[in-house]
């Protein structure tokens, strides 16, 4: 089975709640990494995209940053995921 696509997140965060539901009720599955109080996870998804905010995702070597439900779409439809 292929790694799962990574989605890093902050608690209370609500853009990242939002994608969370989101990707739930698609039923589209990833490994969820929180980073806030997580230096080594935080400075992971600053090394791949260069800025610290949440969520952003890892999709197989792909960096969607700081991003909406509203980004997420097109992303995960050029993608032929949902």
């Amino acid at each position: 089975m292929p790694d799962l696509p990574i989605l890093y997140i902050k608690p209370g965060c609500p853009w990242c709640e939002d994608v969370v539901d989101f990707l739930k009720k698609k039923k589209v599955a990833v490994k969820h990494v929180v980073v806030s109080g997580n230096r080594e996870a935080m400075q992971e998804m600053i090394d791949l995209s260069g800025q610290s905010k949440a969520p952003t995702m890892d999709w197989h070597g792909e960096v969607l940053a700081d991003f909406g439900v509203e980004e997420l779409v097109p992303f995960l439809e050029e993608r032929n995921v949902i």
